[in-house]
């Protein structure tokens, strides 16, 4: 264990050296050998690992959904060069560098934790068994052994018997109750994180081997846990505990304002989204113009929650812009095939007339008819004979009687010629 413990010595000496900065701080306000000013040295050491791999957190974020996405073309070489594993190898780094993805970026918050859960590890065990390690002199150490946590010592684990526990100043039954509780909830949100990502922030659309290992994962993770954390002391259930409740809390900012598109997150975001915009008519913050900029450079490969975020804009009048910017616009629907199409107005349909109304209409049409209105035929010019076309002439001629008088043509007399007359009756 010394052996571990000196090849850890570059990053054990500045973790004991955190931990006690913040003792001396939690110490004037809870007291310097209370549990409470060791327990938050622990919890702020966690905090502050946490904040400073913010950047890696994002890399593993971006990784995950670019890996995501390429599941499909991976799984075509694998099948392709299935007899030739160096030729498959060699395809998929090439497909890694075009599309600038590292499969290890996934893993970057991880291995960047591994050394300080290893030196807190050997600082923690250094006080289980009385030993200096780093900064942490005699004085500290004797502070910190009479520190305990709802009852239970800090460097005490679940597999400690009563002898040990005696000579850390608690009993048996404390130790493996506080350990257990804290095991259960830090499977639990480690469960509940993987869970989330699972359900929420994965494209249900694309169905990858990807998705598979991760639903495996999910329950693989919470047994490691609870197997291996019967061995760690409550100091170290501390720091994974609050780095568990920490990658909860931050994976839960990312999905609800950062969603994988085509994701249920996504979903909701956007609809979110569309009220805000809706209200206000514009968008506000940087992240809404970045996520309305995304969606409007996909064009015709949006997804489905996509094109509705689109209607539902342009049926109120708004249209959003190549820079992320909302403006007014007419109001339009997106075509399937992803082009914005003016809506045409719905065709109003004329309101049904009774009977009395139909019949005092056409009353009214009769008597605003004039008189010298020629009454209509079901005969086209082309089917008129062609000896009525002189006549016809004539009649257009012909002067309007005098004394307001009406011609036998004009008192509705059937048009056409007329049988000549009889001789014998001249």
């Amino acid at each position: 264990m010394d052996t571990i413990a000196s090849l850890f010595s570059f990053i054990t000496t500045p973790v004991s050296w955190v931990i006690v900065q913040f003792h001396s701080v939690y110490g004037k306000v809870f007291g310097p050998d209370t549990g409470w000013a060791w327990g938050l040295s622990i919890v702020s050491l966690v905090i502050l690992i946490r904040i400073c791999l913010i950047p890696l957190f994002v890399k593993q974020i971006k990784a995950t959904r670019a890996m995501q996405t390429l599941q499909p073309e991976m799984k075509k070489i694998q099948e392709r060069y299935k007899n030739d594993k160096q030729r498959q190898s060699e395809e998929m780094m090439k497909l890694y560098k075009e599309s600038g993805t590292n499969p290890l970026s996934s893993c970057l918050p991880i291995l960047a934790q591994s050394p300080f859960f290893f030196a807190l590890y050997h600082v923690l065990n250094g006080i289980a068994t009385g030993k200096t390690i780093g900064v942490i002199n005699d004085s500290l150490l004797a502070s910190a052994r009479q520190a305990h946590i709802f009852g239970a010592p800090l460097a005490a684990k679940f597999t400690d018997g009563s002898a040990k526990v005696a000579d850390l100043g608690a009993t048996l039954t404390d130790v493996r109750v506080v350990t257990a509780v804290m095991i259960v909830m830090m499977s639990a949100s480690q469960f509940y994180t993987q869970r989330q990502l699972m359900t929420k922030n994965v494209d249900t659309t694309v169905k990858t081997p990807f998705m598979q290992q991760q639903k495996m994962l999910m329950y693989v993770f919470p047994v490691m846990f609870a197997i291996f954390g019967i061995n760690f002391p409550v100091g170290v259930l501390v720091y994974w505990l609050t780095t568990n409740v920490w990658t909860m809390g931050q994976q839960m900012y990312v999905i609800r304002n950062n969603p994988t598109p085509g994701s249920k997150a996504q979903a909701a975001y956007l609809e979110r989204l569309t009220k805000h915009v809706t209200h206000h008519e514009k968008t506000r913050s940087r992240g809404e113009k970045a996520i309305v900029k995304a969606i409007v450079s996909k064009g015709r490969e949006r997804n489905e929650f996509e094109r509705k975020f689109i209607n539902s804009l342009t049926k109120v009048g708004l249209v959003a812009q190549a820079d992320g910017t909302v403006v007014k616009g007419e109001a339009a629907v997106e075509s399937e095939d992803g082009t914005p199409t003016t809506a045409a107005p719905k065709r109003q349909q004329p309101k049904r007339q009774t009977k009395s109304q139909r019949q005092s209409t056409a009353a009214k049409s009769a008597d605003d008819t004039p008189e010298d209105a020629e009454p209509k035929t079901s005969l086209s010019k082309s089917d008129e004979p062609e000896d009525a076309k002189p006549a016809t002439a004539a009649k257009k001629a012909a002067p309007k009687p005098a004394g307001g008088t009406r011609s036998k043509a004009q008192s509705g007399q059937r048009k056409g010629p007329q049988r000549p007359k009889s001789p014998s009756k001249k």
